[in-house]
This record gives structure tokens, C-alpha cells and sequence, in this order.
């Protein structure tokens, strides 16, 4: 179907850009307020054994994933274009892009969102992390290391008769209408984890509960903004179908890698027509916004920086590995752990599972160091 004829992309393009802002807003304040945190989450387990945080993520992860099948399955938004869903399962850049993220993540003290939420609390060394985080993305997108990605990681992998996503892949498998599988999965998915989440008395308070709650629909919101409003079936310039404001040209939710590195190039690049505002840039300066707003509110805005040069050199090293594993696996411990999660993609399970092994893989490592020089 053709767009009405009162179509107006740069207005179209206005409201995802205005829409990615609140929305970063929104995530930057909630993760500020909550604790909110992917590396947190799995350190408190490693080291403690305490749960809590890693069930108000999937607490998260489970709102994003039954709220973003429900809206697909409602025929609110069609979600098939995104990155995460392409039909190459590139498990082995997924894999190691996990592995070298999840390291990183906790070399830095925390994943790129965190980073941008310190930063806003008045982290200085959380500062220095994203400028690395965006360097190193920049290089693996487009630089020196973009070469072997393409042409060493990503075209490992089956090439699938269609989408990855979990739903779309039984469909050819089974014969059975692809709404009821849809449901079928988030049934099988949502019982044992809701099960194993009412254990725990404390993630069954207000704080995890709604903490959780809100940034799973800040996902479900993203899908709807990006693959609703901002999507014309036909571009009255081209005649094609467009998602606009978004740097991957397909609907997106929230991620911090790649945007990061977008926000650096337009930054660097301002008079550069090539480089203009997307989604992606707005939902960063929202979060770093947000986040600030909501620290001084709570009076924890707190100036911080580096302790030592063995601290700084652990902080860039992370952040490094971060830039690289986060476009290597087309996603970060949020782009790929809670967007990608909430379309049921192949890949994002893999990169997913790479992450958490590399985030305990560095716990145990910075266990050892610290028993090896008592």
C-alpha cells in the first residue's frame, strides 16, 4: 500500500528522532534509579550468590520478549527487516563477539549502557570507557578490523531458507500458523521463568518488579516507534519500503555499541552532510540525560575517575573488546541481550550465551589475580 498522499518524512523523521530521545531519557533514568545492570547482575551470582539483580534482568527480558511477540502477533509492527532476524546465522561472529563483550563488560565495570549511565552519575573514567567503547566500534564497522570481521567471522554460518527468528523457523518446520507458535513459545518461555522469578522475596518487591517492568516496555516501545510510526511500506522518493531515522535503514530497539560510534561520527563530523541525527544517536544523549537528571535528583551524582594506571589500563582494554565484540555480535549485552531476546533470534541466544560466558570467564580471572597477589 502506498503512503497518504499527507505523508511527510522529515516530519515522520522528527517524531522517531523525538520518540528515541524520550525513550533513552526514560532507560537512562530507570537504570540510574534501579541499579539496573547486565554485568552487576551476573557478578552479584559469581561472587555472592545473590540472584536478585539477574531476575529483575530477566524480569526485563521476558516483559520485552512477550510484549514484542504480542505486538507482532497483533499485526502492530512488522519486525522481519531487523538485523537481528537476517536469514545468515553467523553463530561463530555472534560467538566470539559475545565472548569478547562479555570480557569486557566486566574489565570496564560494566556494559556500554552502564558506561552511559555513570557517566551521567559524574564517572569521568565511565566517560573515557564510551570514547574507547565508540573508537574501537568506529574500527570495527568501518576501520581496521572491519576487513576480518566481514570477511573472517560473518559469513560463518548456514545460510536459512528464512528468518532466524525461532517462531519463523518452526513455521517451515511445523505445519501449524505462525501466531499460534508465537504464543506457544512465549508460553513455554514465560511459565518456568515467572516460576523460578516468585521464588525469590526480594525481586517480588516494587523496586525489581516495576524497575523490570518499565524497561521491558521500553523495548516493546522501540520496535513500535521504529518498525511503526517511522516505517513508510512505500518511500514517496524511492517508491520502497523505508524505516526512517535509523542508521541500519531496518527497525531498531535499544542498543549502545554502534550507536555510540554513530554518535562519535556525527560529533567529529558535524558539517558532514553524510552524517545526520537517527534513533540510535538520540536514544544515547537521552540515556546520558536521563541518567544525569535522575542522579542529581537523588543527590548520587558523584565525581569519579581513575584510581591508578593498572585501573585505567583494565577500563581500556574492556572498553575495547567491548567496541569490537559489540558489533562483531551485532548487539550488546542490551541490543542483543533484550532486543534482540524479545524477537526469539538464533543468533542473539548465541551472542547472548558468549556474553555471559565472557563476563564469567573475567570474574574468575580478576578472582585468581586478586587470590594470587594476597
Amino acid at each position: 500500500m502506498p503512503p497518504p498522499v499527507d505523508t511527510n518524512p522529515s516530519q515522520l523523521i522528527q517524531t522517531v528522532l523525538l520518540c528515541g530521545l524520550a525513550l533513552g531519557i526514560a532507560f537512562g533514568a530507570l537504570a540510574q534509579a534501579t541499579r539496573f545492570c547486565t554485568m552487576g547482575a551476573i557478578a552479584d551470582v559469581v561472587n555472592f550468590g545473590d540472584a536478585t539483580r539477574l531476575r529483575t534482568w530477566v524480569w526485563a527480558a521476558l516483559v520485552a520478549l512477550v510484549g514484542t511477540q504480542a505486538l507482532i502477533g497483533l499485526g502492530g509492527v512488522d519486525l522481519s527487516a531487523s538485523i537481528y532476524t537476517g536469514r545468515r546465522l553467523s553463530w561463530l561472529a555472534q560467538g566470539l563477539g559475545g565472548l569478547a563483550f562479555g570480557f569486557g563488560m566486566v574489565l570496564a565495570s560494566g556494559c556500554a549502557s552502564r558506561a552511559l549511565v555513570r557517566a551521567g552519575g559524574g564517572s569521568l573514567k565511565a566517560l573515557v570507557v564510551l570514547l574507547v567503547v565508540g573508537f574501537a566500534a568506529q574500527m570495527t564497522l568501518r576501520g581496521a578490523f572491519a576487513l576480518p570481521r566481514v570477511e573472517w567471522l560473518d559469513p560463518v554460518g548456514p545460510l536459512l531458507a528464512g528468518p532466524q527468528d525461532l517462531p519463523s523457523w518452526l513455521s517451515r518446520v511445523v505445519d501449524l500458523p505462525l501466531p499460534w507458535l508465537r504464543a506457544a513459545l512465549c508460553v513455554l518461555l514465560a511459565v518456568p521463568l515467572l516460576l523460578w522469578l516468585r521464588r525469590s522475596r526480594d525481586f517480588l518487591q516494587p523496586g525489581p518488579l516495576l524497575g523490570g517492568l518499565a524497561i521491558g516496555a521500553l523495548i516493546v516501545a522501540a520496535w513500535f516507534v521504529t518498525g511503526s510510526l517511522g516505517h513508510l511500506s512505500e518511500h514517496p522518493e524511492t517508491l520502497e519500503p523505508a524505516w526512517l531515522a535509523t542508521h541500519s535503514r531496518r527497525p531498531e530497539a535499544l542498543s549502545f555499541v554502534a550507536p555510540t560510534a554513530y554518535t562519535l561520527d556525527l560529533l567529529t563530523l558535524w558539517s558532514d552532510r553524510g552524517t545526520v541525527l537517527s534513533f540510535g544517536i538520540t536514544t544515547v544523549l537521552g540515556t546520558l540525560l536521563g541518567a544525569a537528571a535522575t542522579a542529581l535528583l537523588r543527590r548520587e551524582f558523584r565525581w569519579e575517575g581513575f584510581r591508578d594506571v593498572r585501573d585505567t589500563a583494565q577500563h581500556l582494554v574492556g572498553a575495547v573488546l567491548m567496541g569490537v565484540g559489540g558489533v562483531t555480535a551485532l548487539g550488546c549485552s542490551i541490543g542483543q541481550g533484550l532486543s534482540g531476546l524479545s524477537l526469539l533470534s538464533a543468533g542473539s541466544f548465541i551472542a547472548v550465551a558468549g556474553i555471559v560466558a565472557g563476563a564469567v570467564a573475567a570474574l574468575r580471572y580478576q578472582a585468581w589475580v586478586i587470590e594470587r597477589e594476597a
